[in-house]
């Protein structure tokens, strides 16, 4: 389960990370309406993502090192929902924004309380 969880959350990184790097101008206009438009923002943002995607889909394609790997992506996800809280004001979708990263939060949180637990048990029997 775990697994399947981190390899979702990798995906939709991985495609929004794309979106924001490759059409920078139609993520802006349909997910990230924040003003003003600042390309190079937006790159870096598809940059990061990407990055956080790929992490995670490699990890879950070795078969290890997920935990930390899902560390970090919480981290930067938890924070990620922080900043669109505070900004909550300056724009964005809120009504689906707000739920949407609470659920990537709440996934990642999930998927390492398995991953944990399960590492705990290998590392017991």
């Amino acid at each position: 389960m775990t697994r399947v969880l981190s390899a979702a959350i990798g995906a939709f990184y991985l495609l929004s990370g794309a979106a924001a790097f490759f059409s920078p101008t139609g993520f802006y206009s349909t997910v990230a309406t924040f003003a003003p438009y600042n390309l190079h923002l937006l790159h870096d943002l598809g940059a990061f993502q990407l990055g956080l995607g790929a992490a995670l889909v490699a990890a879950v394609v070795a078969g290890r090192g997920l935990a930390p790997v899902l560390v970090g992506v919480l981290l930067a996800s938890l924070f990620h929902l922080a900043g669109h809280v505070i900004d909550v004001r300056l724009g964005g979708h809120p009504a689906t924004d707000l739920p949407a990263l609470t659920a990537v939060v709440a996934v990642l949180a999930a998927a390492l309380f398995l991953e944990l637990r399960a590492t705990r048990r290998r590392a017991g029997s």
